[in-house]
């Protein structure tokens, strides 16, 4: 997986880039992730000021999530959450699929 990080008013600490890491990888046990751009921005003249996107490049549709929040951890794993449900959904749809389609060919 390609990982890139963009900073707009936002300073680049190892320490908060690894914990976007950690978070992004998490991501790729449940789906395959070819690459992930996360945006950090701060911006001051607006409230609240901190926000953050997170695009996802996988097989299939990508996947997004856009939040903002008064911290940067708050907007952050409020994405997160975006993204969690998102590919939560998309695999309980499939599941279902797959079971509507087993419930059709036993009725043949």
């Amino acid at each position: 997986m390609r990982l890139n990080v963009q900073h707009i008013n936002v300073r680049s600490l190892d320490t908060l880039d690894s914990w976007v890491e950690q978070q992004v990888l998490a991501l790729g046990q449940c789906r395959q992730i070819d690459e992930a751009n996360v945006r950090l921005e701060c911006r001051f003249e607006s409230s609240p000021p901190f926000a953050v996107r997170i695009d996802l490049v996988t097989p299939g549709p990508d996947l997004f999530a856009e939040s903002r929040d008064y911290t940067l951890p708050a907007a952050f794993s409020k994405a997160m959450t975006q993204l969690r449900e998102q590919i939560a959904h998309r695999a309980s749809r499939r599941v279902r699929r797959l079971k509507s389609n087993l419930t059709a060919r036993r009725g043949r």
